[in-house]
């Protein structure tokens, strides 16, 4: 096949100037339309009348469409500059327990001749017993039951990633392997609950092209919930021009619909700079008009939530992509897991507060606001420390964008007495939230209150690439964090 360009980069651009013999050619080289139209008139399929009325159907239509879209163009952007969001509505995630314990049962149930594993066998029983009474729910299980819960709403799940079938991090395991004939079995498949499809692939670490494939396949399936998960999450980078001009800027540009979930395992691990960053910065910075929610999330029973909520907003006005900055240590950290009261009775909160701190507001100087693991390490340093903690509180950010600032000023309304907001963050301090929450800490801060950064210096790389250094950085951190300062900032004796 020989093709050429009929034009030059676009309708406007004349290439004569620099090929001129060339586009004489293709000047003088009748249209493919012309050639096709000539032939049928030749076998007397079509007439001169037939093709003039063709042709004007054809461009009035295309003229109707571009009039129309005109017109919605000019009407989403005024309405956009003078009118408040309209509220999302979100249908209730919670589930009954009795549900969730007979989903569990049943996804523990294979075939008679089946071979599973036996270490991953004896790491799926003890699911058996997670939903009872003072026992918790993993991420890991919290995940399996949002998506057979959400199968069984009717809603057809579509999750693709390297290793997505087992995921990087090796806990989610939805396909099992016969350890005798390699056969494969998905508890997903043959749950009896389950009232859609759910597909799950290993896709190649081609981040562009699969990334493009499940946006595509997302807005032409609007009904289904799409996942797509980096391996480690810093294996985004090469899909940056889809986040940029699609996922990002789809809805604006082409009022393009998209409910697709991008799950980016983040944090500060001391694994080195090449397995440290999914980049939140960088999405936060693409955040504008409610295109997108992006989220940082410290239990299993939000994650649990979030992931049926984001189900129940497919098809809907309210759809948006969803950056999930999910976790790599935490998956398996005990403070991570939820009682299964959470998942019967409970919803998905924009924040956190931080259990057992705030209780006496009057004595509260210095509130911490941060996001994701960090809020992990500083839950565990204080509890460890007996020490008296009535001057401090800590919120928990679990949505950054849209950015939960009534929430937050809720909040800061019970504590008359605090001199400073801090926002900590393990990542550097040109990465991260930090640029992105500044200036909104700010605007919720009551007045005369100091809002300052906490957390590693800028640096061009992510991270050290050394563990002493890193876990070095992270100590100091925490305990910079958590350091009571006097009201000329000198440490009293921590």
């Amino acid at each position: 096949m020989i093709g050429y360009r009929r034009y030059g980069h676009n309708e406007t651009d004349d290439p004569e100037t620099t090929q001129p013999i060339v586009y004489d050619k293709v000047k003088n080289h009748p249209t493919v339309s012309h050639l096709y139209q000539d032939q049928l008139k030749q076998e007397s399929v079509i007439d001169d009348a037939s093709i003039t009325s063709i042709r004007d159907g054809v461009t009035n239509k295309l003229k109707e469409a571009y009039d129309q879209m005109k017109k919605n163009e000019v009407h989403e952007y005024y309405q956009r500059k003078i009118s408040e969001p309209e509220a999302v509505t979100i249908t209730p995630t919670a589930v009954p327990l009795e549900n969730l314990r007979s989903i569990n049962a049943d996804l523990l149930k294979w075939p008679e001749n089946f071979n599973v594993y036996p270490k991953l066998q004896r790491i799926l029983q003890r699911r058996s017993t997670s939903l009872n009474e003072g026992e918790k729910v993993d991420w890991s299980l919290a995940e399996t039951l949002a998506f057979a819960t959400i199968l069984a709403d009717g809603k057809p799940i579509r999750i693709s990633g390297q290793d997505a079938e087992r995921a990087t991090f090796a806990h989610r395991n939805l396909v099992l392997h016969d350890s005798e004939n390699g056969a494969k079995f998905c508890p997903l498949h043959h749950l009896p609950q389950a009232r859609a499809s759910f597909a799950i692939y290993n896709s190649p670490l081609s981040e562009e092209s699969v990334v493009g494939f499940e946006y595509g396949y997302n807005v032409y399936s609007p009904d289904t919930l799409v996942i797509w998960e980096a391996q480690f999450g810093d294996f985004a980078n090469c899909a940056q021009v889809i986040f940029d001009q699609f996922v990002s800027a789809g809805r604006a540009k082409w009022s393009q619909k998209s409910s697709l979930v991008m799950l980016l395992p983040h944090a500060n691990e001391g694994q080195g700079p090449e397995h440290t960053s999914a980049r939140l910065e960088r999405f936060l910075q693409l955040c504008a008009e409610d295109n997108m929610t992006v989220a940082n999330l410290s239990s299993a029973s939000q994650y649990f939530h979030l992931l049926r909520r984001q189900a129940s907003l497919t098809e809907t006005e309210d759809a948006r992509p969803l950056v999930m900055m999910s976790p790599k240590s935490l998956i398996r950290n005990p403070r991570v897991a939820s009682p299964a009261v959470e998942f019967s009775e409970g919803k998905f909160e924009l924040v956190l507060e931080q259990a057992g701190l705030g209780t006496q507001p009057d004595r509260v100087e210095r509130i911490i606001l941060c996001s994701g693991k960090i809020a992990i390490d500083l839950e565990d340093a204080f509890e460890k420390d007996k020490a008296d903690w009535s001057w401090l509180h800590i919120i928990r950010v679990e949505q950054l964008y849209p950015f939960p600032a009534e929430e937050i000023k809720r909040i800061l309304a019970r504590f008359s007495n605090v001199k400073e907001l801090v926002w900590v963050q393990e990542e550097n301090k040109n990465m991260g939230a930090w640029t992105y929450m500044e200036p909104r800490l700010r605007e919720v801060a009551p007045e005369g209150t100091t809002v300052r950064y906490e957390g590693r210096p800028e640096h061009a790389s992510p991270s050290s690439g050394y563990q002493l250094v890193h876990s070095m950085e992270q100590q100091q951190i925490i305990t910079s964090a958590l350091k009571q300062t006097t009201k000329n900032n000198i440490p009293l004796g921590r």
